[in-house]
């Protein structure tokens, strides 16, 4: 079975510390997407936030709450 966009994408955060630093520094899930898809990994925020609270390939997906979101939009 091909692991998904996301899971491809978290596998290779795992082991990139500069690709790590540019993740951290995005401050929503469709800013990481875009970091994603400038290096073919096709996949939304959306896709992103499903994973919240799990984990994949090392890498923990934690959703941040910031002021002005709507909660339970995506979860």
């Amino acid at each position: 079975m091909t692991a998904s966009p996301v899971q491809q994408f978290l596998e290779r955060l795992g082991r990139d510390p500069l690709l790590q630093v540019k993740v951290q520094a995005a401050v929503t899930a469709d800013e990481v997407a875009r970091l994603a898809q400038e290096l073919g990994y096709a996949f939304s925020g959306s896709d992103l936030l499903m994973l919240s609270g799990r984990s994949a390939a090392g890498v923990r997906v934690t959703r941040v709450n910031h002021p002005g979101e709507y909660p339970g939009r995506y979860y």
